[in-house]
């Protein structure tokens, strides 16, 4: 019986692992239909890489403000166009070097999620109110440093981040340099995912059936393959998906790897329990908004980059989407729970959503009906799945 028990646990544990993954597939195949092959021709591919790249930097840095407290930033999608804002001024009307102000424009989000993160931290105020003014504040700064003014055009080497290839070493009508890069994933995710397996069996844990390990490497490496065939059909490897790459990888890596990245799901599952066994859970919560503000900065020059100009509409809504994503990709509401790949997933559920249904011609305001409708079917599921689980 207790066996019993454990599997069922493990079973419904496997299931809200990957079912946000199965999802995607599903919500994919079916766009795939209904545009008539249209979605995932690959050209729209890699549109579907630069139009969502922001909200999957934007959803990394919130998903670890969701783990830490189950607090949300709402001032991310002002402080994309504030940064987009001073992008223009230093770089269109400056002159300045553009890595210089990509640089300084890092350094402002750092300090705008330091401020904010004193204010939430330390002196115990909500982050809701905290980033809901900052919402406020951020978007009339971005107004009064444009004046109402669009700045255009910005130079070629800022709009390389978002229109940039890597260069093909076959020279040849299909990208060598993607097949090479997809081929090396492949072998790396099958060497961790050994290494992993042999980890688990020094370490006396529970192992996956063999048919299930086999089942999960094959799937992933189809899913890997195809989008590199994808890729390598049109012009190859975007410059920004390396840097999306890059940011998972590390990021993964700080969240399950690292003592601080445990911390933070300490603070999330239990804050006073954390601060017994000697956390700072103060500094790890002020390292989060600034972490979160950076990437708000990222956030912005990668859309101001994709967009060519610095508007004082810009990154209205990206913090509902950002939201969203992490917690269609399973993050709980009250903290303790989650993951980047999870928020990357939502993210790309969100984008494939955007894309098939204004390929479909639907609506906006239709879009936003569905998308408000996925993302509560997806935490009621989460809910549900964790009470089943509670009660086995």
């Amino acid at each position: 019986m207790e066996n019993l028990t454990k599997k069922s646990k493990k079973s419904s544990l496997n299931i809200r692992q990957y079912s946000m993954l199965i999802a995607l597939v599903v919500i994919m195949a079916l766009f795939q239909i209904l545009t008539n092959g249209i979605l995932l021709k690959p050209q729209n591919v890699t549109n579907l890489i630069l139009q969502n790249s922001y909200v999957i930097v934007l959803a990394v840095g919130m998903l670890l403000c969701i783990v830490s407290s189950g607090a949300i930033d709402l001032s991310v999608g002002s402080v994309v166009a504030f940064i987009g804002a001073l992008l223009g001024v230093m770089i269109i009307q400056q002159g300045m070097n553009v890595w210089l102000a990509i640089v300084i424009a890092l350094l402002v989000g750092a300090l705008i999620g330091a401020w904010q993160g004193f204010w939430i931290a330390y002196v115990k105020i909500p982050a809701f109110i905290v980033t809901l003014a900052g919402m406020m504040i951020f978007r009339g700064l971005t107004q009064y440093v444009l004046q109402g003014m669009t700045l255009t055009p910005f130079p070629k080497e800022f709009l390389a981040i978002t229109s940039g290839f890597l260069p093909n070493i076959g020279g040849g009508e299909l990208n060598l340099t993607a097949f090479l890069l997809g081929a090396a994933c492949i072998v790396i995710y099958i060497l961790s995912e050994i290494k992993k397996l042999q980890s688990k069996k020094k370490r006396g844990f529970s192992l996956p059936s063999a048919g299930a390990f086999w089942g999960k490497i094959v799937l992933v490496t189809a899913a890997i393959a195809l989008f590199t065939i994808w890729l390598a059909h049109y012009k190859g490897i975007p410059i920004l998906l390396v840097i999306l790459l890059a940011l998972v990888v590390i990021y993964s890596f700080y969240t399950s790897k690292t003592v601080a990245g445990r911390h933070l799901y300490a603070m999330g599952g239990n804050e006073k329990a954390a601060v017994l066994s000697g956390i700072n859970t103060k500094k790890a919560l002020f390292y989060t908004f600034v972490n979160m503000g950076a990437l708000a900065a990222l956030g912005g020059i990668v859309f101001t980059s994709r967009l060519q100009a610095a508007t004082p509409t810009a990154g209205q809504g990206f913090e509902m989407d950002a939201i969203a994503a992490c917690y269609i990709g399973g993050a709980s509401a009250m903290g303790g729970s989650g993951t980047i790949i999870g928020a990357v997933i939502g993210a790309l559920v969100m984008g494939v959503l955007n894309n098939g249904l204004s390929i479909m011609g639907v609506s906006s305001d239709i879009t936003q009906t569905i998308k408000g409708l996925v993302l509560l079917a997806a935490v009621i599921f989460d809910v549900v799945s964790k009470k089943n689980a509670e009660q086995v």
